[in-house]
């Protein structure tokens, strides 16, 4: 099969394609043929190894000294179920599912063996392969931290998304529109009019103003790039507010985030939000763009010859 290796840490160009075996799926996995992935900060992060302080070395243990002790990087897919293993009871040959793997990565390659009871799922029946793979990363991400700052438990509460037009803002202004929030939204001029296409009224484009000028007070900051602290934005959480960053916890993968990612998408709450799409002979282009930080949304890798 042929598959994308990360050869060392380093730029773009360490990103090399390669045919390497087919993974033979164990008695409780299924064999997934991947039709799409996609290229996310997570990706960029790993592949250039953008660690700082302390956590430099926790990371080289945790991925890997030189290199990626997981060469195959990617973490979301979308794509059909080819083989099952002899145990397999809740999947069959042919189903559309998607799903992520976490730190496991190996996604962007042709395909993938995983255990039937970790986070893969039947496809939302309305949504493509670009799309369900697009939905993953920054929904659950979103999930994660919009779940750890309890909006499920508030009423109408004010939220303030910073960064709100990469995989992850485009997910969390989706799913805080959800729980019925009143929105303000941080962006650039550029993400203007991608936000007033999801709805967003209240839009603050740093470019033009700081933010931290605002005098609104707020029960949820999410900042879903990891570009400010919680010292820098105190002054405007409400009495009891939260402020909850990427840049603060691992926003760990589970099954319930996929089927409640499903369940948005599938009733019209929840779009994909593609920016590009990448074959896998451009993944270092893939990569480079990611890098700039001026992605709007997702960007697909389309893996799978057949739509």
């Amino acid at each position: 099969m042929k598959a994308i290796v990360c050869t060392q840490y380093g730029p773009p160009e360490v990103l090399q394609i390669r045919e390497l075996p087919k993974p033979i799926p164990k008695e409780n996995q299924v064999l997934i043929k991947i039709m799409a992935s996609a290229v996310n900060s997570g990706d960029v992060r790993v592949r250039s190894f953008d660690v700082q302080g302390i956590m430099r070395l926790v990371m080289r243990i945790v991925l890997g000294v030189s290199k990626p002790r997981q060469p195959i990087l990617g973490n979301v897919f979308s794509g059909i179920i080819e083989s099952t293993g002899a145990k397999v009871r809740q999947f069959k040959v042919g189903d559309r599912v998607f799903g992520m793997t976490g730190l496991k990565l190996s996604t962007n390659a042709e395909f993938i063996a995983v255990d039937q009871n970790s986070a893969v799922l039947q496809m939302p029946v309305n949504a493509s392969f670009n799309e369900a793979a697009a939905i993953v990363f920054g929904g659950q991400t979103a999930l994660h931290f919009l779940d750890k700052a309890k909006i499920t438990r508030m009423s109408n509460p004010k939220v303030l998304i910073i960064g709100a037009t990469g995989s992850v803002g485009t997910a969390a202004v989706q799913i805080a529109d959800h729980y019925k929030s009143d929105i303000t939204a941080v962006c650039s001029s550029e993400g203007e009019a991608l936000l007033s296409e999801l709805g967003v009224k209240k839009r603050v484009l740093y470019d033009k103003e700081n933010f931290a000028n605002l005098k609104s007070k707020f029960d949820i900051i999410f900042d879903a790039v990891g570009s400010t602290s919680k010292k820098h934005c105190r002054h405007l959480l409400s009495e009891n507010g939260t402020y909850v960053s990427v840049r603060i916890g691992y926003a760990a993968e589970s099954l319930r985030q996929l089927e409640r990612l499903k369940h948005m998408f599938e009733v019209g709450e929840l779009n994909a939000t593609i920016d590009k799409v990448y074959s896998m002979d451009n993944i270092v282009e893939a990569h480079r763009y990611v890098e700039t930080g001026r992605k709007k949304g997702n960007v697909v890798l389309k893996i799978g010859k057949t739509y």
